[in-house]
């Protein structure tokens, strides 16, 4: 899913603020935006979600999907 620093309009479940990731920079996950990319397209690491983060994300892609 794609993660953004720009506020959102949207919200939930199209988007989700990730409150539990310590970043420099407030960030949304944009769960309506899946995509798949390579792994030497992906950087170093740069946080962890929490479960309970994912498991909203999870919530809200099976609200999209359904």
């Amino acid at each position: 899913m794609a993660v953004t620093s720009q506020d959102q309009r949207a919200g939930f479940p199209l988007t989700h603020e990730l409150k539990s990731v310590k970043l420099k920079k407030r960030a949304w996950v944009k769960i309506s935006q899946v995509r798949t990319l390579s792994t030497p397209r992906l950087g170093s690491k740069i946080g962890r979600v929490a479960p309970e983060d994912l498991d909203r994300l999870i919530e809200g892609l099976n609200e999209i999907i359904a």
